[in-house]
């Protein structure tokens, strides 16, 4: 039975699964961020995948990036496995503009996340979940979507 870290479900909203990962959102209303977990248990990095998982990972992530790209008009998608504070695998997906508080640097640690309002979550979820309908698998329990 896969098993979240507390930290990610502590920090995000479940958005919806793919066939390797969850989509989840990061609850910051600043920016469109967004997070793939490889459903795989002891897995701190990308190599420690197998080969199968590893291109069903990139398959993902890029369908994700795209879709972010296109549906909020990004500048820039940053897209980066840190895992330094967090060591479960996890790939985020941050939509970056050029009027965003933290550009052109990075966002990390630079402001505290301010959560979003329940129905400002719920458009973004929607948005998001429609996009990806075709790929990806919505929460079977209506309690899973909220915080």
């Amino acid at each position: 039975m896969f098993e979240l870290n507390p930290a990610l479900d502590r920090d995000s909203v479940l958005v919806g699964h793919f066939s390797l990962c969850q989509l989840r959102i990061i609850n910051d209303a600043q920016f469109p961020w967004f997070v793939l977990v490889p459903q795989r248990n002891n897995i701190t990095e990308i190599y420690q995948l197998v080969e199968e998982d590893r291109q069903q990972l990139m398959t993902e992530s890029c369908l994700l990036a795209e879709t972010l790209h296109d549906a909020f008009s990004a500048t820039k998608l940053n897209i980066a496995a840190l895992g330094n504070q967090v060591p479960q695998l996890h790939v985020h997906h941050i939509v970056r503009y050029k009027t965003d508080p933290c550009w052109p640097g990075p966002i990390w640690g630079e402001f505290d996340a301010i959560p979003y309002e329940k129905e400002n979550l719920a458009e973004i979820l929607q948005k998001v979940q429609s996009l990806l309908s075709d790929d990806l698998t919505l929460p079977s329990d209506e309690a899973e979507l909220y915080y």
